[in-house]
Formats: C-alpha cells, structure tokens, sequence
C-alpha cells in the first residue's frame, strides 16, 4: 500500500469531523435563534433537521472515501 493512499485516506476522513463541527454550528446557532424568538422556532427546526442531515450526509461521503482509499489495493 502506497503512503499517498494513506495520506488521501487521512486527508478524506477529514471530511467526518468537519461534519460534527458543522451539525454544531447548525443547531448551536438553531438555539440561539430558538432563544430570540421562541415564536419563530417550531418554524425553522424542519430547516435545521435537514441542515443536519445534509452536513451529515457529506461526512458519511468523506468517511465511505476515506475507506475506500484505505482499502484500495
């Protein structure tokens, strides 16, 4: 196995952190907004849901790339 696949590996499974730290941010700043205005809230939760679900989607795709740069023979 060559160390440039290890290092896309790495460099792709990059992708599974930056994903929690973006469902972070999402529902940290859906809080935030809840506390301001607690009317709008029950509105705006379907948005971060599929916020979330979108960032982690892509850190699904980041971690199935990294494994299959690792796998590679």
């Amino acid at each position: 196995m060559s160390e440039m696949q290890l290092v896309g590996a790495g460099l792709a499974a990059i992708g599974t952190g930056a994903a929690a730290i973006g469902v972070g941010i999402i529902f940290g700043n859906f809080v935030n907004g809840a506390l301001r205005n607690p009317s709008a809230a029950a509105s705006q939760f379907t948005n971060a849901i599929i916020g979330a679900a979108l960032a982690e989607g892509l850190g699904i795709f980041a971690f199935l790339i990294a494994i299959l740069l690792f796998l590679k023979q």
